[in-house]
């Protein structure tokens, strides 16, 4: 079911960062992918993807209460999730980083929430 949420390209690319982090090469690692929910106002943007399980992702996570932070969620439970009006988790199809992870960290953080 995850592989809804990502492509088999996305999955490759976040596992290569992946890689690279467990490797402890400290990279700030532009996010690969965007997932939100269309009927809440969550949104991950995923730089990374644990080699060792291939479902534990890294990013900056803005589960819409105005305190996005960095931190771990796992695929397979972001696939279970639905929204007030039952919509689940999707992928935005047009999503490109033009930021590193850190950049949007720092201005989710100085305004609440994700922004782009």
């Amino acid at each position: 079911m995850t592989r809804l949420l990502i492509t088999d390209t996305e999955r490759e690319q976040l596992l290569v960062n992946g890689r690279a982090r467990v490797a402890g090469h400290a990279i700030d690692q532009r996010p690969v992918v965007r997932l939100f929910t269309p009927d809440a106002h969550a949104t991950w943007l995923l730089a990374a993807l644990d080699p060792a399980d291939e479902d534990t992702a890294y990013g900056l996570c803005d589960v819409g209460i105005g305190m996005p932070a960095l931190g771990f969620v796992k695929l397979s439970e972001l696939a279970s999730i639905v929204g007030p009006l039952k919509r689940p988790v999707m992928r935005d199809l047009h999503f490109q980083a033009t930021r590193t992870l850190a950049q949007y960290t720092q201005l989710a953080q100085r305004n609440g929430s994700i922004i782009d």
